[in-house]
């Protein structure tokens, strides 16, 4: 059975001043998306599902099923910012999605098979999708998932701070901890994150890090699903919480639920995270076309 890729691309883009999921990076016009959608189709997939909100799902619509409609099915989850949550009444308003687990959870409709996940605003490469896609299609259990791990030098901005979950692994290469860390950046030659009172800790920039590039069973849903009714419940009151799949993930390897593969990627990741990152990514990816690695026009 071929895989689905899943899309994360209703992020509110704030620190991007713009709806940077509709940003062109290629010699074309292409978006990162575009990219995404290119290296899946080459990889193997079968479907994209994308997780958008209802305000821009015309235009996605309109940019992405012109685009490649006739080549692969394209579907679309809507994500909104406040949503009802049966039994949990009168939640506090909120400016921002509830995160990205929540964004997974709303294409449970759309997905009975095994699916990756990935950031609509992020540049995987093209190794990524089909190691991701080959583990997925050969015959796993629905205890055993994956995720394509990159290293966190190779995953820094020049123009401020990332967020990234933090990974350990044992000697076979599966997942022992995910962290998510939210303040990242180089200061003064070091790699650091910064906590809530800015304090500083140092971590190890040839650390294995998510990038978001999960590869699940469709069982993963309902877990989800459980985990982010308590996860409401404990931050009632808090309008910045925000639910993250590395959580559902440590939570059910606590409980013994899943393993997750840890499938290797040395590439550079590329993403605009920044308007200032866009230049970077639009040289990066010339480059990978006059290498060869991608058609000057993806369609």
């Amino acid at each position: 059975m071929k895989p689905t890729l899943l899309v994360l691309a209703a992020g509110m883009g704030s620190r991007y001043g713009g709806l940077k999921q509709a940003d062109q990076v290629g010699p074309s016009g292409e978006t990162i998306i575009d990219y995404s959608i290119y290296d899946a189709i080459q990889a193997g997939f079968g479907k994209i599902v994308m997780v958008v909100r209802q305000n821009i799902l015309v235009d996605m619509k309109a940019l992405f099923d012109t685009r490649w409609g006739d080549k692969i099915t394209i579907e679309y989850a809507i994500q909104e910012v406040n949503v009802p949550i049966e039994g949990i009444d009168n939640l506090p308003e909120r400016k921002k999605p509830w995160g990205t687990g929540h964004a997974v959870m709303v294409a449970k409709h759309l997905i009975n098979e095994p699916f990756a996940v990935i950031n609509a605003d992020d540049f995987y490469g093209s190794d990524a999708f089909k190691t991701i896609s080959a583990y997925l299609q050969n015959g796993i259990s629905d205890s055993e998932n994956a995720m394509v791990g990159y290293i966190l030098k190779n995953t820094l901005s020049d123009h401020g701070f990332v967020s990234r979950g933090i990974c350990e692994t044992d000697d076979n290469n599966y997942l022992h901890t995910i962290t998510e860390r939210t303040n990242i950046e180089r200061i003064n030659g070091t790699v650091v994150f910064k906590d809530d009172e800015g304090n500083q800790t140092p971590l190890d920039e040839n650390s294995h890090v998510s990038m978001n590039f999960w590869g699940f069973m469709p069982n993963f849903f309902d877990e989800a699903e459980t985990q982010f009714r308590e996860f409401v419940q404990s931050n009632f009151e808090n309008e910045k919480a925000e639910f993250y799949i590395p959580s559902i993930v440590s939570k059910m390897m606590e409980q013994k639920e899943l393993k997750i593969k840890v499938l290797e990627s040395t590439a550079q990741w590329m993403g605009v995270t920044y308007k200032e990152d866009k230049p970077v990514v639009e040289e990066k990816i010339s480059r990978l076309v006059e290498a060869g690695s991608y058609p000057e026009k993806l369609v």
